[in-house]
């Protein structure tokens, strides 16, 4: 009885993991953070910036990146907590503001990766949360979840090609109706 008990939280445990993960992972990494991390990294002065990196100290490039990431977690707390506490615009507005800083981070984590796993313990963190990473990914409540998820995405796609496609008539029906209203209210 108690077996079976501890099963099913490690289950919901797991379930709530990966629902998280892949809400950052699909929606705000892939979505907009990505996009945002591309367009900082192309930019000119950036590579520059690159450049300069590699003659910098690897203490201070640690201080630089530290602070940047309790700034980032700090306003992503904080806007959850707006979030959780009913102000969800202010929070939702906060949250997408952090993550410009959030990507310039991202950006200096890899720019300067050798450096920042100089430091043992930085390593060991790294690699405890990659290995964490790995895990949850290889977790069969994972995998079925992505494959529903693909399942989804495939459905949805079809919807909108057969009701929001530029020759539907679903789509031709409605500028029907528009053109109707539009014309009925010029007169």
């Amino acid at each position: 009885m108690l077996s079976a008990i501890k099963n099913k939280f490690v289950s919901l445990l797991q379930l709530i993991l990966v629902i998280i993960y892949i809400i950052f992972e699909e929606l705000i990494w892939d979505g907009i953070a990505k996009p945002i991390y591309e367009a900082i990294r192309s930019l000119e002065i950036l590579k520059k910036v690159e450049v300069k990196l590699q003659s910098v100290n690897p203490s201070v490039i640690l201080g630089i990146f530290v602070v940047l990431l309790i700034i980032v977690e700090g306003v992503g707390i904080y806007a959850g907590m707006l979030f959780v506490s009913g102000q969800m615009i202010l929070g939702l507005s906060l949250y997408l503001a952090k993550i410009p800083i959030a990507g310039f981070t991202f950006w200096l984590f890899r720019v300067s990766e050798n450096k920042l796993m100089e430091f043992g313990w930085f390593k060991w963190i790294y690699d405890w949360i990659m290995s964490g990473i790995d895990w949850l990914k290889s977790t069969d409540i994972y995998i079925q979840t992505m494959l529903y998820l693909v399942k989804i995405r495939s459905h949805l796609k079809s919807f909108k090609q057969k009701y929001f496609s530029g020759g539907s008539p679903f789509v031709q029906k409605i500028k029907d109706i528009y053109t109707t209203v539009k014309n009925t209210i010029k007169r």
